[in-house]
């Protein structure tokens, strides 16, 4: 958890995704312990209500909770949850838009279907 916060959008939300992300990494596993909201404001220098705003929707989505006097930990099946939000949200806020673009030019299923693949392809050569 050492990214840099940016002004891009909330800090809680940025503090959520971070949390989110390691999870996704398995930087921390489900039933570990993760930074408690005044290792949060410490380590990045806000408020620790506002690290526990991000935490707190994180418990409210089901991805963390809480042990009483121990602190916040990864639920059992967060990793999938999480996984399964953002692919719905991948899907909305790029899929959707690429979709009606191609609708408005004319491209066919096809046609995106072998611009896909054939980008595939050339990534895979970069590596």
């Amino acid at each position: 958890m050492q990214e840099l916060l940016n002004q891009e959008k909330p800090i809680y939300l940025q503090i959520k995704e971070m949390i989110e992300t390691d999870i996704l990494r398995e930087i921390f596993m489900e039933e570990e312990r993760v930074p408690s909201t005044n290792e949060l404001a410490k380590l990045y220098a806000i408020n620790p209500a506002t690290a526990a705003k991000g935490i707190n929707l994180l418990v409210d989505e089901g991805i963390l909770y809480k042990k009483r006097g121990i602190g916040m930990f990864v639920t059992a099946g967060a990793k999938e949850l999480i996984r399964k939000k953002r692919k719905e949200g991948f899907f909305e806020s790029y899929v959707k838009g690429m979709l009606t673009e191609a609708a408005s030019l004319g491209i066919t299923k096809e046609e995106l279907i072998e611009m896909i693949v054939s980008q595939k392809g050339e990534e895979c050569h970069e590596e």
